[in-house]
């Protein structure tokens, strides 16, 4: 969290960038050019570099971000009306039942947020290799390589959530400039190549003047992420190179898993060596008011007192009690990661309903949620992973964990599992799972038999208008797939993970059920489809 004051260095920076005509993508135009008389030391490149990490925490974390269109539209988060509203024109019940449209707030803010951290590289980049910033050699190979690895990383969410993206690589496009449309494959050629290319010349530094960047190690982390959904971006399985990029990080001898899984999540947990890449955040610096606030959207009004919180909590968010009731009651991350039960004050004092039909009752969190369209202020688990600071404002402290080592070793371990060596890939998983069962030990022993097998998750509708009993016992690896979701709960990981495991549409959960394939995509937003003709609408998305 501290590490973040590096990346507000370029407030200082930017007072000495003039306004020139030049124009890039989507609405916004980035007409920055460095003044003649601006001759930055090599003290400034850092802060030069950071400003485009920026859009990284702004594109996952700001309101309707891509954390929630990774989450809520899968099977663990769900938002239910409440009875103080999260109604919101319907929008986030059409993440959950998968009807959102190209007009959906949040298919829009994932295209153009992420588009404005390509164009912030782009215009860096330009800098650089104008001579604006002048650079000595080893600075100039190092400085490029970080930001077209930083660019290749916005190109893979993009691969990721839309597909079918305009790859543009410059800033001093002319005035008027529509950039064509590339299909998922090239994107994921591109992504690669980028990557590929630029790893010798990332540094290997994992200390704290890298915190937050993209080095080596974090490099091949996402080179790794990368292939490990090489088949569902490309048609391609990658699994031995994603092997190879694992391991890459794990000879590096630089990360561990933490002793205790609450180590990477706790408010101060920049110096977490399980930590590859995070999302820096600091209160005291992030001026985005939605940037991180978690806390506000899960908790109920009356928790402010359990925390002695700065604002009263919003209360919507909840955790779909399906996956809840798949953990093991011995599992530590079941009472790590979520909050339940009777709710108390920091003094003591028991808690009680402050909003609908159950005011005035105690406020003891079930694993219940009606129905998306109606519940109480106690139903359902809320999100506690991150620590919840005492005293916390609208923001939480804790930096987010884009990369860790457990990820690194899951991925290792899921590709093994694909390439027959599933003996592997449960000692693996065993490493994972030892942390979380310190109390039963024996219980953390997973063999290589139950990972091949269906999942724990009882998959089918389970609201109070529908019900259906589909399981999870025909799912390929479906074990695997419920340890993902044990571990990275709350990390913005899940809609991926299903995808790749043929889930996501396919199955029932909650008060989804399946509407087409093509949901493995979002539709490009509405806008972006009007300003850019060269943009076709994804497949059966209305045009």
């Amino acid at each position: 969290m501290k590490n973040i004051k590096n990346l507000y260095k370029i407030t200082m920076l930017s007072v000495l960038l003039l306004i020139a005509s030049c124009t890039s993508l989507e609405d916004t135009n980035y007409k920055d050019l460095i003044a003649d008389e601006f001759t930055p030391t090599s003290s400034d490149i850092a802060a030069l570099v950071s400003s485009a990490y920026v859009d990284w925490r702004n594109t996952i974390l700001l309101w309707n971000g891509i954390w929630r269109s990774q989450e809520v539209t899968a099977d663990e988060v769900v938002i239910p009306a409440r009875p103080n509203g999260w109604v919101d024109g319907g929008v986030y019940k059409r993440l959950q039942q998968h009807r959102w449209t190209a007009d959906d707030d949040p298919v829009n803010q994932g295209w153009s947020r992420t588009y404005n951290g390509i164009t912030n590289c782009n215009k860096i980049i330009f800098q650089i290799e104008s001579g604006y910033v002048p650079l000595k050699e080893e600075q100039l190979a190092s400085s490029i390589a970080e930001l077209r690895v930083l660019r290749a990383s916005y190109y893979y969410l993009l691969l990721d959530l839309y597909g079918n993206v305009p790859i543009v690589t410059q800033f001093d496009v002319p005035e008027g400039f529509l950039p064509e449309q590339s299909t998922r494959s090239e994107v994921y050629n591109f992504v690669v190549s980028e990557i590929t290319e630029s790893l010798d010349d990332l540094v290997e530094n994992s200390s704290a003047e890298m915190y937050g960047r993209f080095n080596k190690w974090a490099g091949y982390s996402l080179l790794a992420k990368v292939y490990l959904n090489a088949e569902i971006f490309s048609g391609t399985p990658q699994w031995q190179n994603c092997i190879d990029a694992c391991q890459e990080v794990i000879n590096s001898g630089n990360y561990i898993l933490e002793p205790n899984q609450k180590n990477v999540f706790v408010t101060e947990n920049q110096n977490s060596k399980e930590i590859i890449f995070a999302l820096a955040i600091d209160d005291n610096y992030t001026t985005e008011w939605n940037t991180f606030d978690l806390h506000l959207q899960t908790l109920q009004p009356a928790n402010q007192a359990t925390y002695d919180l700065e604002l009263t909590p919003w209360g919507g968010m909840a955790a779909i009690p399906q996956f809840i009731s798949s953990f093991d009651s011995e599992d530590s991350r079941l009472t790590n990661n979520f909050i339940y039960g009777q709710q108390y004050a920091s003094s003591g004092e028991m808690l009680e309903v402050q909003l609908g039909s159950l005011n005035g009752d105690p406020l003891n969190y079930i694993n219940e949620i009606p129905s998306i369209d109606r519940s109480e202020s106690i139903h359902g688990y809320r999100f506690g992973k991150f620590e919840i600071e005492k005293g916390s404002s609208n923001i939480l402290n804790n930096d987010f964990p884009v990369f860790r080592y457990a990820d690194v070793l899951m991925m290792k371990a899921e590709s093994l599992l694909r390439t027959q060596r599933e003996a592997e890939a449960a000692t693996i998983v065993t490493q994972v799972r030892e942390r979380a069962f310190k109390s039963n030990p024996s219980k953390a022993i997973v063999t290589g038999a139950e990972l091949l097998g269906g999942a724990v998750y009882d998959y089918g509708l389970r609201d109070e208008n529908n019900t259906t009993n589909e399981g999870g016992n025909d799912i390929p690896f479906g074990r695997f797939l419920d340890e993902l979701a044990w571990e990275f709960n709350q990390e913005g990981h899940r809609r991926q993970d299903m995808i790749r495991f043929g889930v996501f549409t396919t199955k029932s959960w909650f008060s989804h059920a399946p509407t087409g394939n093509h949901r493995i995509l979002f539709p490009i937003p509405q806008q972006a489809l009007n300003n850019n003709t060269n943009l076709d609408q994804n497949p059966g998305y209305p045009n």
